[in-house]
């Protein structure tokens, strides 16, 4: 079941468990997956990744909570954390960067003040990898 409304707690959307959706999400605000997601998610603001949810995408956001799993390429602008029950099975990419005791990471992560997703900065990134090999 999906639910759309802002709640006490300052989440603006929510996808609940069972819900299934395919495609590609743009959210402002809050936004909290439970249920099962595949495509890609842009946003400038909040998602959290419920215990339960499973999601399959590459996503970019203001700021991430995981919670649950996600498989694909993660970008925060701002503060990536994965809690201790969170999975993520992808490159992460964030400013701030939180990994709880127990959380699991299967991927690269990178660090930076400033988060740019234009091609100039994964260039460079390219070239920086491939100079340190």
């Amino acid at each position: 079941m999906a639910r759309w409304r802002k709640s006490e707690n300052g989440i603006a959307g929510f996808l609940d468990r069972g819900t299934e959706v395919t495609g590609e999400l743009q959210f402002s605000n809050t936004l909290r997956i439970d249920g099962t997601f595949h495509g890609s998610i842009v946003g400038k603001d909040r998602l959290i990744i419920g215990e339960e949810a499973v999601v399959h995408a590459d996503i970019k956001v203001g700021d991430i909570e995981i919670r649950g799993q996600v498989l694909g390429n993660v970008e925060a602008h701002g503060r990536a954390e994965i809690v201790s029950t969170g999975r993520l099975r992808g490159d992460l990419r964030a400013a701030v960067l939180v990994i709880q005791a127990g959380a699991i990471l299967e991927g690269r992560s990178y660090m930076s003040d400033s988060v740019r997703s234009d091609a100039s900065q994964s260039h460079e990134d390219s070239a920086a990898t491939h100079s340190s090999a």
